[in-house]
C-alpha cells in the first residue's frame, strides 16, 4: 500500500491570541495541522523555514507590518508565492475587500464568522490547491514520459537511418569498386577530422561518421561498362562518370531526416575543389559545405594508398606529399594543415584496416 497523504498545514496570522484558538477549534474537525503567527514579521520568518502549507489565513489589521503587506511579499517570494491566502478580517469596507483580492487573495471572510462559513471556505480552498499541485505533478510527470518517448523516438529513426545507410553501402560495394574496407576508413578518417577540427563538435564527427559512407551511392546509376573501365575516360565518359554526384543528391535530398540529409550534401559536394574547378556545380572555397571538403581529402588520401582497377597503391609519403601539393587547389588548406598535424592519427586508422592490396610505406614517414 502507498503511503498516506500528509495532512493540509495551515498558517494563521493574527495579533490577537483568541482569535488563533477559536479559528483552530472551527477548524479542527477537519484534521488539519496548524501553525501561527502573532505579527507579520513572525509569518514571514516561518515562511522562509517552511513552505508546504496549503493556506494562510491573514488578518489585515496588526502592528506593525499590516495584512495587505505581508500578502505582498508572501506573492514575490517564488517558494511560497501560490499557497493560497484567504483574508480574515474586521474591516468590512468595499475597498479593503478590493485590496486583498487585487493582492492575490483567494477568499475575503469577514470577522465576526460563521464556523460553518469558515469551515467550507477553508476546505474548499485546500482542496482547489491540493488538486492544482497533482494536477501539477502529473503535468510534470506526462512531460517527462513525452520527452523519453520522443527521445526514444528520434533514437529509432536514427537507428533506421544508420541501418538504410549501411544497406545501400553494401549495395554499392557490390554494383562498384569500392570495398567495405575503404568506405569504413573514410568513415573513420572523415569522423577524426571533424574532432580535430576547431569549429566543429561531437554531433558533426557522428553524422560524418554515418553519412560519409554514402559519398558514391550515386555511382550505382553509372553504367557498369564505365564504372568498371580499366585506364582513362573519354570526355564523354567522364561527364557520364560526373553525374553520380547529382544523382546521388536528387536519390536523397528528399529527406529531413539528419544523417540522409548530411549524406545528400557529402555526395553532392565530395568533389568539389577549394580553387572552384571541382564538380557538379563548380563550388569555391567555404561555399563548399565543410562535410564535403572534409570527405574529398579522406577519399582521396584513402585512394591513393590502396590499389583500384585503374591504379596501383602509393606509398603514404607520396600520399601527404600529393594532398601538400594540392593545398588550396583541390583541398582546403585548414584542412590539410590539420592533416598533415595529426597524420600519425590517420596512419593509426589505415594500419588497423590494413588489407591486402594496401601499401603502407612507414619507414618513409
Amino acid at each position: 500500500m502507498g503511503a498516506m497523504p500528509a495532512k493540509p498545514k495551515l498558517l494563521i496570522v493574527d495579533d490577537v491570541d483568541d482569535n488563533i484558538e477559536i479559528a483552530i477549534n472551527v477548524l479542527r474537525e477537519d484534521n488539519y495541522v496548524f501553525s501561527s503567527a502573532s505579527d507579520g514579521k513572525q509569518a514571514l520568518t516561518l515562511l522562509e523555514q517552511e513552505t508546504d502549507f496549503s493556506l494562510i489565513l491573514l488578518d489585515i489589521m496588526m502592528p506593525g507590518i499590516d495584512g495587505f503587506e505581508v500578502c505582498r511579499q508572501i506573492k514575490a517570494r517564488p517558494a511560497c508565492r501560490d499557497i493560497p491566502i484567504i483574508f480574515l478580517s474586521a474591516k468590512t469596507d468595499i475597498d479593503s475587500v478590493s485590496e486583498g483580492f487585487n493582492l492575490g487573495g483567494v477568499d475575503y471572510v469577514t470577522k465576526p464568522f460563521h464556523p460553518m462559513e469558515l469551515l467550507a471556505r477553508v476546505k474548499t480552498h485546500v482542496e482547489l490547491f491540493q488538486a492544482k499541485k497533482v494536477l501539477e505533478q502529473n503535468n510534470l510527470d506526462i512531460e517527462t514520459k513525452s520527452r523519453h518517448a520522443q527521445a526514444r523516438l528520434l533514437s529509432e529513426l536514427e537507428g533506421s537511418q544508420k541501418e538504410l545507410i549501411w544497406l545501400l553501402t553494401e549495395l554499392m560495394e557490390s554494383t562498384s569498386d569500392e570495398t567495405g574496407k575503404h568506405i569504413r576508413r573514410v568513415a573513420e578518417f572523415s569522423s577524426l577530422m571533424a574532432k580535430l577540427h576547431p569549429t566543429l563538435n561531437d554531433d558533426d564527427a557522428h553524422s560524418l561518421y554515418h553519412a560519409s559512407p554514402m559519398h558514391d551511392i550515386g555511382k550505382m546509376t553509372v553504367p557498369h561498362d564505365i564504372l568498371h573501365k580499366k585506364g582513362r575516360y573519354t570526355a564523354e565518359e567522364f561527364e557520364i562518370m560526373k553525374q553520380h554526384t547529382s544523382n546521388a543528391y536528387q536519390l536523397l535530398s528528399g529527406s529531413q531526416r539528419k544523417l540522409t540529409k548530411a549524406a545528400a550534401v557529402i555526395a553532392h559536394e565530395h568533389h568539389e575543389k577549394w580553387d572552384g574547378s571541382g564538380y557538379p556545380r563548380g563550388l569555391k572555397a567555404a561555399a563548399i559545405h565543410i562535410y564535403g571538403r572534409i570527405v574529398a581529402l579522406a577519399d582521396v588520401f584513402d585512394a591513393l594508398t590502396h590499389k583500384r582497377c585503374y591504379k596501383d597503391a602509393w606509398g603514404i609519403q607520396d600520399a601527404v606529399a600529393y594532398i601538400q601539393s594540392q593545398r588550396g587547389s583541390h583541398f582546403d588548406p585548414e584542412l590539410v594543415d590539420l592533416f598533415v598535424d595529426n597524420l600519425d592519427q590517420f596512419v593509426a586508422i589505415l594500419e588497423k584496416n590494413e588489407s591486402d592490396t594496401a601499401v603502407l610505406n612507414k619507414a618513409a614517414i
